[in-house]
């Protein structure tokens, strides 16, 4: 019988369930789950299986709110179906019910933790829904209120986007430093070390995060100690194999403080949203990526033949519509190996961006191109290029179509 639950427990069906849950996904589609686990309908075997392996497992204590209204979901579905509903979940509902009060459910600040699951499939060249070998958890605490006052402590699309590309591309980051811009919840420093704890190939040499609200760096530093990562907070000296979290304000950040950081790989994640922080961020960016001492501006005029095989350039531009946007932006092609060019900087090559973004606002976006243009930025599409694997395919709330990636470099003249 145990072998038989710990079979079902790894099934595709039951691990999107049970990751939806943990992840605090909408509870209409975890509902959603639980009926294609039940062939249709939510069986009191499926009951069970949420009861036992989804609540009683977890800790859902600090998630009541979320369980109420999962359970009341739940409830009314199988109600409405005819089914019976295990005491269980009832006895459960009503201890929801006198615990939780309706005005902190409409708090949308409220805090809750999520666990997200990247499923890794034994064979990345197929789709999601293939036999899953590995994942890899990341718990976060984070809030429900995406717009109000707790927005660097919420879970944004291209955060999970972005992570999946550096997970679906390690060798980008390997033996490299990172340094993320607007980390947020620090879901992508955790899976960068996350992922140098796992993968013996892939090293970083070191991450640092930062955020310019002390709130925000407070709650991200509780995230790297939820999931068993020791940070150094002191100091802005760059030290190797260490995960750093720092107060970096874009708008009062001086430029000889920026160039002590001297990063391999700028990574940011929903970071082009407001006009008036854009010409701050463009600044970073551009401290950042130009290097003074290195002399390459040759770099930017086609191969030399005087650098090996695996360290040539392979760029090149044209003009390309994000979809239906009207901007220019340039679109990588590259010849033989696709992913190539964008292995990032080694000995003698310039450090790179990779930005994640939606685009909601086209005239935003237009104004940080020509933001970036001013600063000698390149800015490149590479969503089509090098799009990473579906490794949250239970997230339903997340449209992975609506984001974009961008690679941006210093362009010498």
């Amino acid at each position: 019988m145990e072998k038989e639950e710990e079979l079902q427990e790894s099934s595709t069906p039951c691990l999107h369930l049970v990751s939806a849950f943990l992840a605090c996904e909408s509870p209409d589609f975890v509902v959603s789950f639980a009926r294609d686990f039940g062939g249709g309908s939510i069986t009191e075997r499926v009951q069970s299986f949420i009861w036992n392996v989804c609540i009683n497992k977890s800790d859902v204590k600090c998630n009541l709110p979320y369980l109420k209204r999962f359970l009341k979901k739940l409830i009314v579905e199988i109600e409405s179906n005819g089914d019976v509903v295990l005491d269980e979940l009832y006895e459960k509902y009503i201890y929801c019910l006198a615990s939780v009060k309706d005005d902190e459910l409409a708090k949308g600040s409220t805090r809750m933790l999520r666990r997200f699951s990247f499923l890794f499939p034994k064979d990345s060249s197929q789709a999601s829904s293939c036999q899953i070998f590995r994942k890899l958890e990341v718990t976060l605490q984070c809030s429900l209120n995406m717009l109000e006052g707790d927005t660097g402590c919420s879970i944004w699309p291209s955060g999970l986007f972005l992570s999946e590309f550096i997970l679906s591309f390690p060798e980008v980051f390997s033996d490299k430093s990172c340094l993320e811009v607007g980390s947020g919840v620090g879901l992508v420093g955790i899976c960068l070390a996350q992922t140098n704890c796992s993968k013996a190939s892939f090293l970083f040499h070191s991450v640092i995060l930062t955020d310019g609200d002390l709130s925000t760096l407070a709650n991200m530093k509780l995230n790297l100690e939820l999931n068993q990562l020791a940070t150094d907070m002191l100091g802005h000296t760059q030290k190797s194999n260490t995960l750093q979290c720092l107060y970096l304000p874009w708008e009062s950040a001086a430029e000889n403080e920026l160039r002590e950081f001297m990063p391999d790989i700028v990574l940011g994640a929903d970071v082009i949203y407001d006009p008036l922080c854009l010409p701050h961020l463009v600044r970073v960016l551009a401290i950042l990526l130009k290097r003074e001492d290195l002399n390459l501006h040759h770099l930017n005029n086609g191969c030399k033949d005087s650098y090996p095989p695996d360290r040539r350039c392979f760029e090149s531009e044209e003009t390309s519509s994000a979809g239906d946007l009207d901007v220019y932006v340039g679109k990588e092609e590259i010849n033989g190996d696709p992913h190539a060019e964008h292995l990032s900087p080694g000995l003698g090559q310039e450090p790179v961006a990779y930005i994640a973004s939606v685009i909601r606002t086209i005239d935003t976006f237009n104004y940080f191109l020509s933001l970036a243009e001013k600063e000698k930025l390149l800015v490149s599409d590479i969503t089509e290029t090098m799009r990473p694997l579906d490794l949250l395919p239970y997230v339903k709330s997340y449209q992975r179509s609506n984001v974009r990636m961008f690679k941006i470099s210093y362009l010498h003249k």
